[in-house]
Order: C-alpha cells, then structure tokens, then sequence
C-alpha cells in the first residue's frame, strides 16, 4: 500500500510525519520502502543521519518517481510504500497522488494553512487515477499546547467541514521532541518511548494499521 503524506503549503511538517511512520512500519517484520519526492530531499538527510549514527532498523530511502511506480504495480510487493512529496516538485506530486491507496494531510492550525489544503484538495482531485480512488485523510499538526489558544479547534472545525476529505480524530502538538529526535535520526517514540509526543505519534500510526483504505 501507498501512503503519500503532503500537503501544498510548506512547513507542516509532513516530513517529519512521514519519518516517524516509516520508522514504525521498519519495525514490524514487513518492512517498509520510503520515497522522498520533495527537492529539499529532508526525508533523505534524517535517513543519512539514521544510517550514520547506526540506528537500527534502517529502511531504503529513494528519489525515483519511476521506482516508486514500478514498486506500486509489482504484484508481489508485501512492504508498504510512504512517500513524502511537495509542490516544488509538481509533476512528482501529481504522479504519487495518482498511484496513492492513501493520502495523508497534515494541516497546522491556522487560517492560511487552512486555505492551502483546500487548494491542495484541488490538486489532489485533479491528479486521481479514475481507477484508483485513494483514501484522503486529513489531521491537525502542530496543535497549540495551551488551552486558551483557539486557533487548533477553529482549524479542526474547519477541516471537518472541507469536501474530499476525512478528519481524523487525533492532533499531534507543537512539542520539541519532534524537532529534537528528528535531528538525531531517532522517531520520538525511540528518543523518548514515554513522552507525550511519542504516544501521540503511536496513536497516529495504530489509527492508520486499523482505518479502512479503498
């Protein structure tokens, strides 16, 4: 299975995102392959760190858009496939989007972030495969921490209310465990397995093992 995780505006933090599932899915015996479409190539340097600083389990990481269709049409194929893409490479968006079984949409709580994945919606309608109808599926990221801040319910309120689009009922916060373990080449359940964000971070990813794709 697919999972492209983006979005159109920058700064969502859907390569972190997408480093912290891929570390999950290597832990479970299947394995996983991961691709890193976006030009800023941070899916790749994490990775490098990771490789450098002999953490295990490692994963392949690839660049290649003609790999990564080559691997989505390979019948035998048992590791799921996380793709990382980014508008500064179009026609790589748009090609990811078309082979997708699930897309994955951060959203940060804020009213231009909210803009952008309606734009990024457009895109993602446009550039489906008639055939293959992916699972679109949408979460706040980076969610304010204090209460009284009211711009993460406002943004969830309006991520629910968006067409082509399902919410999902989870938030990951704006916590400097995401920052710290991503520049050491560690998912934050690994840098810290009883923190905050690695439970959310869990969560997350047993909520996608259990959701319905197709």
């Amino acid at each position: 299975m697919l999972t492209v995780v983006g979005n159109l505006k920058g700064g969502t933090g859907k390569s972190t995102v997408a480093f912290n599932l891929a570390v999950w899915l290597a832990h479970d015996k299947t394995g996983v392959m991961a691709f890193d479409l976006d030009p800023q190539c941070t899916l790749v340097d994490v990775c490098d760190v990771r490789v450098e600083d002999g953490f295990e389990p490692t994963f392949e990481v690839s660049t290649n858009l003609a790999e990564l269709e080559t691997r989505v049409l390979d019948t035998k194929r048992t590791k799921p496939i996380i793709a990382d893409i980014s508008v500064g490479n179009m026609p790589a968006m748009e090609k990811a989007i078309s082979l997708a079984d699930r897309i994955l949409i951060p959203v940060q709580p804020s009213q231009a972030d909210i803009w952008s994945t309606q734009r990024f919606l457009k895109i993602v309608r446009n550039s489906m495969n008639n055939d293959k109808k992916p699972e679109v599926l949408g979460f706040i990221n980076r969610a304010d921490t204090h209460i009284g801040i009211r711009e993460t319910d406002e943004a969830e309120r309006a991520l629910q209310m968006m067409q082509g689009i399902t919410p999902l009922d989870i938030r990951l916060y704006q916590r400097t465990a995401y920052r710290r373990s991503f520049s050491e080449g560690l998912s934050v359940f690994e840098l810290d397995p009883m923190g905050k964000a690695s439970k959310e971070m869990q969560e997350l990813a047993t909520l996608l093992d259990r959701f319905p794709v197709g």
